[in-house]
């Protein structure tokens, strides 16, 4: 992976990581402190490059990512963790973050 590559994979996590979250209980676990922003970034970086960061793919991308829950007792995908506001504003963020690419 080229530096600038890195480079812009850090900065896609952290704006993952400050502004998503995912909802247990009615607490907002933001991905940053889940730990979860970076797994992310990497997994829809590609999708900006190549301009298919469609609403399609980036919810087959939060689907195929497994959460652990309850020590490890069950696994759920992401998608069923983030609210729908979350999922909308993760949409608005990588068409933002393409537009600066």
């Amino acid at each position: 992976m080229a530096r600038n590559s890195s480079q812009a994979i850090e900065a896609l996590a952290a704006e993952i990581g400050e502004n998503i979250y995912i909802d247990i209980a009615k607490w907002h676990l933001y991905l940053a402190d889940a730990k979860l922003h970076t797994l992310l970034a990497e997994q829809l970086f590609p999708l900006l490059e190549s301009g298919k960061a469609d609403e399609s793919a980036v919810t087959q991308v939060l689907q195929a990512i497994s959460v652990k829950v309850g020590g490890g007792k069950r696994e759920l995908p992401l998608s069923d963790l983030l609210p729908m506001q979350c999922q909308v504003n993760l949409l608005d963020l990588l068409e933002e973050f393409q537009r600066n690419l």
